[in-house]
């Protein structure tokens, strides 16, 4: 790949300690810098009262249990609010997808030659998402982010 020697000089140290501490660092700095993408791209205002609204609407649904129509007319709305909060983090979506491919292809001609065991799991995939999802969990709640 055209990039290995450019993610290698960025990210070799770590992998060079040790192979989970190399998946955790790239991981680390992928999802921040999808976190703060998102973050700066979107209006967090509207995100976060969006959020609330779809919150209240899923309360009234599981309370309209009974009434067919209601559910109905309940569920349209949510699919209305869900397509809108999909509208406005779209764009953030598509500009972190370049580099995160990118970074896949180097990971996966990196690690196809090196042995890896997180806690039982011997892929770089699936470790690299299990670190992406606990680091997307911390940094969204440290830097406010909906």
């Amino acid at each position: 790949m055209v990039l290995d020697s450019f993610f290698n000089s960025i990210f070799g140290w770590a992998i060079d300690i040790s192979p989970v501490v190399g998946i955790a660092v790239v991981s680390f700095v992928m999802t921040f810098m999808a976190t703060m993408a998102h973050k700066l791209m979107t209006d967090q205002k509207f995100i976060g009262e969006l959020k609330k609204e779809m919150k209240e609407i899923r309360k009234e649904i599981k309370e309209a249990a009974q009434d067919p129509a209601r559910m109905t007319e309940l569920n349209k709305k949510s699919m209305e609010k869900s397509m809108l909060q999909m509208k406005h983090t779209f764009k953030p979506i598509l500009i972190t997808m370049i580099p995160i491919l990118l970074v896949f292809g180097w990971l996966r001609s990196t690690y196809e030659t090196i042995p890896i065991n997180f806690f039982g799991i011997h892929s770089w995939l699936w470790t690299y998402f299990i670190l992406a999802i606990i680091f997307s969990l911390v940094l969204k709640k440290i830097l406010k982010v909906h």
